[in-house]
Parts: C-alpha cells; sequence; structure tokens
C-alpha cells in the first residue's frame, strides 16, 4: 500500500488516486481477513448447540454473512474490524428472537470459548457487549499469517428476508410482523442486513470509493491532532486535542498550563485566508481544522481588546491594544513583530488611511475587526495636525 498522505492536502482532482492509493486494502490483507472469518464462520457451523439451549430444540446456524464495509465492498485498507451476523435455525420470528436473543448470545459465547480453531488464533478478550442496536458477542483473534489483532462482532437474527432475497424487494408483511413485534427500536436491524448488504454491494464502483473517502475523512475527522499556540516573546506551547474539542475547554487548558487569568483569544488563518477568532462556543472542527496547525494565542486585559493586522504578504497578527491608546503605539507593536519601521508603515480600515495621533477609541474599531498594512512609498510624508 502506498505511504500515508494527509486527506486535507489533496485537491480534488487527485482524490480518485488518493482512493486507489491509499483507501483500497491490499488482496494479501483482505485475504488475510477473510480467513478469520471462514475460520469463525467453520467454528460456528461445526455441531449443533447439543440441546444446551433449553430450547426444545437443537440450535443450528443457518447462515453467517458479512455486515458492514467488509460485507458490502467499501473496506479500508487498515481495516481491523469484521461484522458478522448469524442467522440461526431456533428463530421463526422476531418475537421469538427478542425472547430468546440473551440465551442464545450466552450459548454462542460458550461455543466459543473452548473452540480449538480460534484458540489457535488467541482467541482473547471474549465477551457480551452492549453494541448499537443490540448486545452482541465480541472478541478478538490473530491473523494467521502476520498475527495482526482482528476484534470480530457478532450478532445473532431472526432471517426474517430468507425466502425474499432474490425479489425486487420484501413483500409488505414482512414489515407487518416487524412492527407488530414492538421491541426497542432498532433491535431487528440485523435481519435486514442482507439486504442492505445488497443495496451498496451491487452500486458502480464510484460510489464505493466515495464511501471509502467519506469513512477516512470521518475517521480522521474524529483523531486527535496536535495544536501550537504561538504567543509573541513566548515559546510555543503544543497540545494533543480533538477536533470536537469545545475551544472555551481549549482556552482553559491553556490557562492552566500558563497560569495566567487574563482574558485569552485565539485566532487561526488558513494560507491566503482571512485570520479568524476562534469562538468560545466553537469547536476547531467548525472552522475545518482537522490536522495539525498552528493557532494565535493573545492574552487581553479589560479594557484591551484585540485588533487583527494583514501584512502585504497576506498573513495576519493579534495585537491587544488600549481604545485610548495612539495609532502610533499600535503601530510600535508592530515594528517589533514585522520589522518594520514605524514610519515607514501605512495603515488602513474600511478604506481609510489611519493617522499617528488618532485615537484607537475614535476609529470605530470592534473588537477582532481587521486593518490592513502597507510600506509608505518612498518620499511620503504622514501630516501632522496644527
Amino acid at each position: 500500500m502506498a505511504l500515508p498522505q494527509e486527506l486535507f492536502d489533496t485537491p480534488a482532482y487527485r482524490l480518485t488516486t488518493f482512493v486507489q492509493q491509499c483507501l483500497h486494502p491490499s488482496r494479501e490483507w483482505k485475504e488475510e481477513v477473510l480467513e478469520v472469518v471462514r475460520t469463525v464462520e467453520y467454528s460456528l457451523r461445526k455441531k449443533c448447540f447439543q440441546r444446551k439451549s433449553r430450547l426444545d430444540k437443537e440450535v443450528w446456524v443457518q447462515k453467517v454473512i458479512k455486515v458492514g464495509s467488509l460485507g458490502n465492498g467499501t473496506m479500508l485498507g487498515n481495516t481491523t474490524e469484521v461484522e458478522l451476523v448469524v442467522f440461526l435455525s431456533c428463530f421463526r420470528s422476531f418475537q421469538e428472537e427478542a425472547k430468546h436473543h440473551q440465551r442464545i448470545l450466552n450459548l454462542i459465547y460458550e461455543k466459543l470459548l473452548y473452540c480449538q480453531d480460534l484458540l489457535a488464533l488467541q482467541l482473547q478478550d471474549l465477551r457480551l457487549v452492549q453494541g448499537a442496536p443490540c448486545e452482541v458477542v465480541s472478541f478478538t483473534v490473530q491473523t494467521r499469517e502476520t498475527g495482526e489483532p482482528i476484534t470480530v462482532t457478532l450478532v445473532p437474527a431472526f432471517g426474517a428476508l430468507e425466502l425474499y432475497l432474490h425479489k425486487p424487494q420484501p413483500p409488505p408483511e414482512v414489515y407487518v410482523s416487524l412492527i407488530k413485534a414492538c421491541n426497542v427500536p432498532g433491535n431487528f436491524s440485523p435481519s435486514f442486513s442482507e439486504l442492505q448488504k445488497n443495496f451498496i454491494k451491487h452500486r458502480p464502483a464510484k460510489l464505493k470509493s466515495l464511501l471509502r473517502l467519506v469513512k477516512h475523512w470521518y475517521l480522521e475527522s474524529a483523531r486527535d491532532i496536535q495544536v501550537t499556540v504561538e504567543q509573541c516573546g513566548y515559546p510555543d506551547l503544543t497540545l494533543t486535542v480533538n477536533p470536537y474539542k469545545l475551544i472555551k475547554e481549549i482556552k482553559e487548558e491553556i490557562q492552566e498550563t500558563l497560569g495566567s487569568s487574563a482574558v485569552l483569544r485565539l485566532s487561526f488563518q488558513e494560507p491566503s485566508g482571512e485570520r479568524q477568532l476562534l469562538r468560545s462556543r466553537d469547536y476547531l472542527a467548525s472552522y475545518g481544522i482537522f490536522s495539525n496547525t498552528r493557532i494565535c494565542l493573545l492574552e487581553t486585559v479589560p479594557p484591551e481588546i484585540q485588533l487583527f493586522v494583514k501584512n502585504p504578504s497576506g498573513w495576519s497578527h493579534s495585537y491587544a491594544v488600549d481604545p485610548n491608546s495612539l495609532i502610533l503605539d499600535l503601530k510600535q507593536q508592530i515594528e517589533e513583530k514585522e520589522e518594520l519601521f514605524r514610519e515607514e508603515q501605512q495603515l488602513e480600515f474600511q478604506g481609510q488611511v489611519l493617522q499617528d495621533w488618532w485615537r484607537l477609541g475614535i476609529c470605530g474599531f470592534q473588537d477582532s475587526d481587521t486593518l490592513i498594512l502597507s510600506k509608505k512609498k518612498a518620499g511620503e510624508a504622514q501630516f501632522l495636525p496644527r
């Protein structure tokens, strides 16, 4: 498989290549996963549940189907999870499945616990867990060739569609019986998993590529990222955060680290974009931040406000200013950060050139407004008041 590549650095016209090179599983890896599936299925089918079911009948596995990405053909290259639905002979209705679901889970658990075929694959972490939407059996085994761990999830189900899979759609009575079962919403969705799987499986490759891309994006967006916090005159601070963590909580973490009680302002700028104030009630994800990035920190103490100043190269920096101070005072701060002498600076706001002796409070600035910085032309002078 190709070396990892950042999705967010990939231009749109290369997305198809990105999916093919980075998201498709290798043939060897897919075969290893399928071998695990075959071993699990063989272990379940081998012998019935030997009258331990207390259901006055033998319980046989009728069918095991692969669901999820492995079943519908949208498996990602790094997939280490397998979902299987087990159709059993003891279920003749949704009501029977609801009644005996827990008992069957226990039987499957006992059957797998001492299964030699699975023990040979280093069976571990076998347990009953609350899945979505119902309780399932979960365990981990290792692939035979590479020893990579694979987590397998098993859910028993009633084969409600067994007689209708080759028809365009199930007859209404299937859904009538589902409604009459009156169970927790979603509990019987595994019974329809084969219908769901086939819906995707037979769609064009382009749609499957799109689904792979969306799943990869979701996994990437949910992953923790590194945020480097820049503060003028201080060393950078690096945090590991989730893109869906509230910016308010990120500020609190920074305050605790720095031991600061000042008002913190965080801002972010994309290349060739405007610098944006990161609002406390938002998330990094709200600004499209899903990969490692740098943000700017500014501490303000009332009555100070924050102003952004965009330099000729298109990048903005933030400044804490007192509304009673002069434009000249702001230029002094800019000189220290931009290394452009204040005598050479020209600041504009909403098309108006700002004069050195003006107080910021009379210029109509709102918190987080942006001023435009440019270098004065040679010989250009600032007019002083009389």
